[in-house]
């Protein structure tokens, strides 16, 4: 029962130092913003965590994975390659006004903040968006492999051109407090992605 109760314990300050180090930063986050969002002593974060990093890691780790289920639950509906395209489009770009962990994209605001100044943090940021672009590149290769897209699209330049339009669009639509920044981007890349498709896809989604 002691081990299962640390579990919790463990789950329950990284659900909630998560939206901190999203919305402060790393650099921003004080153990005093911790202790406040925990209800945990120092003490009693330190039993958990041996520092700031590992728990920062631990609280990117959740945010990421929760972005991961949304995206796998937005997918599990659609059969085709371009209609799962389109979800992912869709879904990503409901963070503007829904992100899974206050503060938005976990993804950008730590590849922002962390680039050479935090190696650990920039190391998982990386495994994220490596992630993100082979699971876009993966559907775009279904697409082409099955006949749906046309066999002239490039896996990887798709990914890399949807997964940056829309982070580049978040970031916009943060920084000048606009979704329409978004809006417009997941209109684009709605329009761009039924042009690949071969016959009748394109009128799909």
């Amino acid at each position: 029962m002691a081990t299962k109760k640390g579990e919790r314990t463990r789950r329950n300050i990284v659900e909630r130092s998560a939206p901190v180090f999203n919305t402060r930063g790393y650099s921003g986050t004080s153990m005093a913003d911790l202790v406040r969002e925990t209800g945990l002593e120092k003490g009693g974060i330190y039993g958990h965590f041996a520092g700031k990093e590992e728990l920062a890691l631990a609280a990117f780790d959740h945010a990421a994975g929760l972005m991961r289920e949304r995206l796998r639950a937005a997918l599990e509906g659609e059969e085709g390659a371009l209609g799962r395209l389109l979800s992912i489009v869709d879904e990503f770009g409901r963070l503007v006004e829904d992100p899974p962990v206050a503060g938005g994209c976990a993804l950008l605001n730590t590849a922002v903040e962390a680039d050479d100044a935090h190696p650990a943090l920039k190391e998982r940021a990386e495994g994220a968006a490596t992630d993100w672009l082979r699971l876009v590149g993966g559907v775009v290769k279904e697409g082409v492999r099955g006949g749906e897209l046309d066999p002239g699209v490039d896996p990887r330049a798709t990914a890399s051109v949807l997964v940056g339009t829309l982070e580049g669009a978040l970031m916009l639509s943060r920084l000048l407090d606009d979704p329409s920044h978004m809006r417009r981007a997941v209109e684009h890349l709605r329009d761009h992605l039924r042009s690949l498709a071969r016959g009748p896809g394109k009128d799909g989604g």
